[in-house]
């Protein structure tokens, strides 16, 4: 598996990777998916787009980073991670999440920040926490799934 910065021949399978997490409705806080258009703008506006290629040249998976904030807040990085639901228990979400770690420093964040963890996302919740990311607490009810109910978040940090 290579992690490497994302280029136009990679959209159309990130844009199958992000709408199945999106169309789960129990991860991501978009409700809507991306269209070959909006896609290419959404990927092209983030500090960086990294995707997860296997060995036949095929996008397992991706994440995006960029400012959490602006301003006076502007050191603080976000990312998101999606992988395909092929591909999961590969591992492939540790890959990301180090290759983010290695960008946002070099582009020189100096926190790297997840808003919105659902807390019943325990995979990504115990691979953070095995990183070495450390949770802020728990936002009650802080994420609407996608039928109708409510579940906590769990904003997480690591300093870079």
């Amino acid at each position: 598996m290579t992690i490497r910065k994302y280029t136009a021949q990679d959209i159309n399978d990130m844009i199958s990777i992000w709408n199945e997490i999106v169309e789960e409705g129990n991860a991501f806080p978009q409700e809507e998916t991306l269209s070959p258009k909006t896609a290419e703008k959404f990927f092209a506006l983030q500090s960086y787009t990294g995707v997860a290629v296997d060995e036949h040249g095929t996008v397992r998976g991706l994440y995006i980073l960029h400012p959490n904030n602006v301003g006076r807040c502007s050191h603080i990085a976000n990312a998101s991670y999606a992988v395909d639901k092929y591909a999961r228990g590969k591992h492939i979400g540790k890959l990301l999440v180090m290759d983010c770690l290695q960008k946002a420093k070099e582009m020189g964040f100096i926190i790297l920040q997840f808003n919105a963890v659902v807390e019943s996302n325990f995979q990504a919740r115990r691979l953070y926490e095995n990183l070495g990311f450390q949770q802020l607490g728990t936002i009650p009810r802080g994420f609407r799934k996608k039928n109708g109910t409510y579940e906590n978040i769990c904003p997480y940090f690591m300093e870079l």
